[in-house]
């Protein structure tokens, strides 16, 4: 089945949403399709508690919190990036309430919490659901527009749809499968946009939904984007520790509003490691937490704010203290076991603040892009304030992009249309295990790595990725296969950058480098295809 569209939109988090609203707004007559290969709340948006930092009151200031995020990148931030993104935070969130997100008030002003590593209080929130409030307030708006925003749920992105205009590369649409029909489908639009969110599900201990398996960094970079500074990967400092129940993040703002970690006996952690102590950046609390746990022989450590008044920690936690409690753990009267998880991925496909790629026709925005904001180490709510200014900047362009010449060339499918689908077809039929990927990945790609355990992970990991390739072109599709598929092309990515980086930097801490090196202060950067490098 073929789609004619103006806009593809892959994803359905806070980046595509806000980008889809922004581009029916300026475009009315544009057709737009949100691609989803679930529903339009599985999304790391919908999960985000913290909030969006942005300078909104005094005694805060565009250049604070321009040197908070430098200084937590660790000397990779792109300057250029960072300024353009703080200084456009308060038009966003003015946006943000425009299309109907409610943020928490106090006495009739927005309620800014704090978070590690930020010298102000600047993070606006919804009380700890502020992801949840969002993706809310955007479907509605996005509802609104039905006439000219079309959702597809369960729709799975399979690789972008790529042809040759004026002696260059572009980008054309994408090719979609749906499990539940067994259809597949293209989509063929002259812009198109990834919003896929991270890779969180590569690691075996996460927060991240079962969608973050990485589809947009796997399937744009086999067509081509290089991809920046993989190897960055942070760790949230504290989620629930429940074995066998599904993981839940208990926000950094728990510690912004005077939580304390603690040890099993009691120890305070944080204590002599770390100016800001509780409050330090996420790649410093996590190593703290992993070191505690090695030399303890804990599977996890406390976190402790049952010293705030009840009825404060109920209201500005609402949704914490709930699960908390149906988890057995009342967080007014004892302390909360927690333990790390992989949570962001810093790095992804490179682009500029405005979306644009290497790949004519391609934009992307949000998590799976890299534009130099976050350098080595992701200050904390910055995220979704990145991916909602990359969305805004990315209308404007690609609206641009859509009236060249490259855009409006309409070539036949059979002729000029590449993508795997028609890789050579090899009958080898192997059994895969996604559980041993993300083991791997956690148990030699972590908190704390070795260069000796990084090169036992690359040879696993690409055993699986070999096999994978094979038995997804030779066995019918499905969301496993498919999945399993764009997680080994990640990890493996992840790995290998990795290995190019030989010093400790922000979220990658080696064993074998003590510190930084000044001839490694650039990005990590993967210009081709694996499969065309080796």
């Amino acid at each position: 089945m073929e789609r004619h569209y103006d806009y593809i939109v892959v994803g359905s988090g806070i980046a595509g949403l806000f980008y889809a609203l922004k581009v029916s707004i300026a475009d009315p007559e544009a057709r737009i399709a949100i691609i989803t290969k679930k529903g339009e709340t599985d999304t790391s948006t919908n999960r985000a508690q913290g909030g969006i930092a942005a300078v909104l009151a005094g005694p805060d200031s565009y250049d604070a919190h321009i040197q908070d995020t430098i200084k937590t990148g660790c000397g990779l931030c792109h300057l250029d990036v960072v300024e353009k993104v703080v200084q456009n935070g308060p038009r966003v969130i003015e946006d943000l309430i425009k299309f109907g997100v409610e943020f928490s008030k106090e006495d009739g002003k927005i309620d800014l919490g704090r978070e590690g590593g930020h010298s102000f209080n600047r993070v606006v929130h919804a009380a700890d659901l502020t992801g949840e409030e969002i993706e809310r307030a955007l479907l509605t708006a996005c509802r609104k527009a039905s006439d000219r925003i079309h959702m597809f749920r369960d729709h799975f992105v399979l690789d972008l749809i790529t042809w040759h205009a004026g002696g260059r590369k572009v980008a054309g649409g994408v090719f979609v499968f749906g499990e539940d029909q067994r259809e597949f489908s293209a989509f063929y639009a002259p812009v198109t946009m990834l919003a896929t969110g991270g890779a969180g599900q590569v690691y075996f201990h996460n927060t991240n939904p079962m969608i973050a398996t990485g589809d947009g960094i796997a399937i744009a970079h086999r067509a081509g984007v290089a991809v920046g500074n993989m190897e960055f990967i942070q760790f949230h400092p504290t989620t629930l520790y429940t074995p066998g129940r599904w993981p839940f993040l208990i926000s950094e703002a728990v510690r912004g509003e005077g939580g304390m970690l603690k040890s099993v006996m009691g120890k305070r952690i944080m204590d002599h490691v770390h100016e800001m102590e509780d409050l330090a950046p996420r790649d410093v609390v996590a190593r703290a937490i992993d070191k505690e746990l090695k030399e303890s022989g804990e599977e996890y450590v406390m976190l402790d704010i049952s010293h705030r008044n009840a009825d404060f920690i109920k209201k500005r936690f609402p949704n914490i203290y709930a699960e908390c409690l149906r988890r057995g753990f009342d967080i007014t009267a004892r302390d909360i076991p927690v333990v790390p998880a992989a949570h962001y991925t810093c790095g992804g496909l490179i682009a500029g603040i405005d979306g644009v790629t290497s790949l004519p026709g391609l934009f992307v925005a949000g998590e799976v892009a890299m534009t130099g904001m976050h350098g080595a180490n992701r200050l904390a709510s910055n995220s979704l304030l990145e991916a909602v200014v990359m969305a805004d900047f990315a209308a404007i362009t690609c609206m641009e992009y859509a009236k060249s010449a490259a855009a409006q060339d309409s070539p036949e499918i059979d002729e000029f249309i590449h993508s795997s689908l028609q890789y050579p077809r090899e009958k080898i039929l192997i059994a895969h295990d996604r559980r041993q990927l993300t083991r791997v990945m956690s148990d030699f790609v972590g908190i704390v790595r070795s260069v000796d355990r990084l090169q036992l992970a690359l040879t696993k990991i690409q055993q699986i990725k070999d096999g994978i390739e094979q038995y997804y072109l030779a066995t019918p599709a499905t969301y496993d296969v498919v999945e399993l598929r764009n997680m080994a092309t990640v990890a493996e990515l992840i790995i290998k950058s990795a290995l190019m980086r030989k010093e400790s930097r922000g979220l990658h801490h080696v064993e074998d480098y003590e510190g930084t090196d000044p001839a490694f202060e650039h990005d990590t950067i993967i210009e081709a295809p694996l499969s065309d490098k080796e």
